[in-house]
């Protein structure tokens, strides 16, 4: 009767020890609350012609970039604040500056821009 007892213990315990096992999601607010970044979709626009396209949202994103040899596209996902994606083997973030913050002269009298590192920015009006 004691195996018995320990048998069903066991068993109802199994499936608590299992719950706490799958995989955990960071949030950085409230279960359902929308990322600062999802409000970041859309166009920006650069120098020449270039351009940054934020799609998708809920914190992963798909992440057009055209510069002057045409467009590519990268899988995004926010972290703290900023997209982190990867390209060429380099892990590149994407975070909310002014254009001045850019390192563009172009883009310097701009207020609300994004940039991927000094030198590659993108704005909007």
């Amino acid at each position: 009767m004691h195996l018995a007892r320990r048998s069903l213990v066991a068993v109802l315990l199994l499936p608590l020890f299992f719950s706490g096992c799958g995989d955990r999601k960071a949030e950085s607010g409230p279960t359902g609350a929308e990322p600062a970044t999802d409000k970041w979709l859309g166009q920006w626009n650069g120098p020449e012609g270039t351009l940054l396209r934020l799609a998708g949202g809920k914190g992963k994103y798909e992440i057009t970039i055209q510069n002057l040899d045409g467009p590519r596209s990268f899988q995004g996902v926010a972290v703290d604040g900023q997209i982190q994606f990867e390209r060429d083997g380099v892990k590149e973030s994407i975070r909310a500056t002014n254009g001045a913050e850019t390192g563009m002269k172009w883009l310097s009298d701009k207020s609300n821009c994004l940039t991927v590192r000094q030198g590659e920015g993108y704005c909007r009006e």
